[in-house]
């Protein structure tokens, strides 16, 4: 009540024009005080002299004369500090919805009213909550837009709305240009749209709840993957370690045993090689000893002396013949051909089994759903694929929204983009496909390549042909044959002559599978199983026409 109190102050002793504190006041005929320069140059330039109030008009011009009385009160009122304007912070600034009712220099709207069509400031927005009747008018946010409100032909409110043209109008435009239209309030149509934008909401939360459980499982499935590969490779680290452990304990005893075997080879050969050398020895004084008596020259001196026996007794030790039974050497290069023949095993049963434990290879992902029985089950799985118009080749003519292509022979006039096949009449979708899909393309002509590719592949060349390269899986499909094709790796596949191909993506799980579709019978061609490192774009490489059919 006080702060209403002196708000009723400042409104005594303000100026309605300037907003500011009356400065020389004066009050004209009708009892409205004003400053004296504001109402000079409010009338100057009328021909009428009213009142900025009131409206009440005065002829002739009024003679003004300074209030004494208002002049010393506004006086006081500076003394005891009451401003009667508001702080400049209260006035509508640039990008502020200013009062429509102040005059002079405009305070700030806090609300607007979509019945008056007005914006109000707070001392002009008062009698809204004081009068039975503007009660019931609705107030918004300050809003510059009110004027949008009012039709621009007949100056009425827009109360109705167009269905027929969908568009706001006035009861006028009803029976006018919008005659025979379904028109309704447009407080019923609000009613009805609000109705489809709470269910909208409700769709897009109820998505974002479903995205937010996938986002979960996913990170529980990042969790499971690193965990389970955090496992693998301290596993594999022991168990690398025992092979080395195990390899070099078997070399350290392959060795010891190979300088045992050195040791006794060499004292056997040293031993013999005394022997030898000690009977060598006898040998060198024995014909020393005959080399003397040769040369005597007395005849019974030298028969004295000849030895009872010729030629000398045998050697104890063996002759140069008995190396003969040494060890042969060859002992050694056994045992290297026989380690020779342990590695090259050890390395057949490394590359053999090595499938079996590549990480590449290595189950670790949650568990893979299996695919659909039947081919409703597919379908509940169908993905809608238009084509790229950025990707195909200029021989290649896109029909029926982007889902067939023609391959011409004259090139079509697409603009030049570095995602277009250059060298091969081929094309891929425009969407990125993740998590399970299922899409079917239909075909005629001599030959399509049905395939799916990483949007990275290369787009000149022999590399950027479907299946010759490892950034794609290609099904090539003629009259009377299938071929599947990977990194330029062929694989003949068995199964009914088809114009219908189906194509199942189980992008988590790396399952991509072709199936021969003859009515509703659907055959397995070939199943892919792998990891997909990005997602997959459907494609085709055609010769006549393949069209990605209509599911749903």
């Amino acid at each position: 009540m006080a702060q209403r109190g002196v708000q009723l102050e400042r409104e005594t002793f303000s100026c309605a024009i300037c907003l500011d504190l009356l400065k020389v006041p004066v009050t004209i005929p009708c009892g409205h005080s004003y400053c004296m320069d504001c109402i000079k140059h409010h009338w100057d330039g009328e021909l009428i002299h009213s009142c900025p109030q009131c409206r009440q008009s005065f002829t002739p011009r009024p003679v003004l004369l300074k209030s004494t009385m208002l002049a010393a009160l506004v006086e006081e009122l500076k003394k005891t500090g009451l401003q009667a304007a508001p702080a400049d912070h209260c006035y509508a600034g640039a990008g502020d919805v200013a009062c429509d009712v102040c005059t002079g220099r405009k305070l700030r709207a806090c609300k607007s009213c979509l019945v008056c069509l007005v914006s109000y400031c707070d001392q002009h927005l008062q009698p809204h909550y004081d009068v039975a009747q503007l009660k019931k008018h609705k107030l918004v946010e300050p809003s510059k837009k009110l004027q949008e409100n009012i039709c621009s032909r007949h100056d009425e409110v827009k109360k109705l709305f167009c269905r027929t043209d969908q568009q706001s109008i006035c009861s006028l435009c009803s029976v006018d240009e919008h005659k025979g239209h379904d028109t309704v309030s447009a407080a019923a149509e609000r009613t009805e749209r609000q109705r489809e934008l709470e269910g909208s909401r409700l769709n897009i939360q109820q998505r974002i709840q479903d995205g937010e459980k996938e986002v979960k499982l996913l990170q529980q499935e990042v969790k499971a993957v690193n965990g389970s590969a955090d496992k693998a490779v301290e596993d594999s680290e022991k168990t690398f370690s025992e092979l080395i452990r195990l390899v070099q304990k078997r070399s350290s005893d392959v060795k010891q045993q190979l300088r045992s075997q050195q040791e006794r080879e060499v004292s056997g050969v040293r031993e013999l090689q005394e022997k030898l050398e000690q009977e060598i020895s006898e040998l060198k004084r024995r014909d020393a000893e005959l080399e003397l008596l040769s040369h005597t020259e007395d005849h019974n001196q030298f028969l004295l002396s000849y030895p009872s026996s010729l030629p000398a007794p045998p050697l104890s030790g063996a002759t140069h013949s008995s190396s003969a039974n040494i060890r042969p050497l060859s002992y050694f290069e056994d045992v290297t051909a026989a380690l020779s023949a342990v590695r090259d095993k050890l390395q057949d049963v490394l590359r053999e089994e090595w499938t079996h434990v590549s990480p590449t290879e290595v189950d670790v992902l949650l568990p893979i759903a299996a695919e659909p029985a039947s081919r409703a089950g597919f379908l509940t799985y169908s993905q809608e694929v238009t084509l790229d118009p950025n990707t195909a080749n200029t021989h290649l003519l896109l029909s029926e929204g982007s889902r067939k292509a023609t391959l011409m022979r004259q090139q079509q006039s697409y603009s030049s983009h570095p995602d277009r096949f250059t060298d091969c009449p081929q094309v891929l979708s425009r969407e990125g496909l993740t998590g399970r899909c299922y899409w079917e393309v239909e075909w005629r002509g001599g030959r399509v390549d049905v395939a799916v590719a990483y949007k990275n592949i290369s787009r000149a060349g022999i590399e950027s042909l479907f299946g010759f390269n490892d950034k794609s899986w290609s099904l090539d499909c003629d009259q009377n044959s299938f071929t599947f094709r990977y990194n330029s790796i062929k694989t003949l596949v068995s199964g009914p002559p088809s114009s219908r191909v189906g194509v199942y993506l189980d992008h988590r799980a790396g399952v991509l599978s072709f199936y021969s579709i003859v009515s509703e019978t659907m055959t397995l061609l070939h199943r892919v199983q792998t990891t997909f490192t990005q997602p997959l774009h459907a494609g085709v490489l055609l010769y006549d026409t393949a069209e990605f059919c209509k599911l749903k």
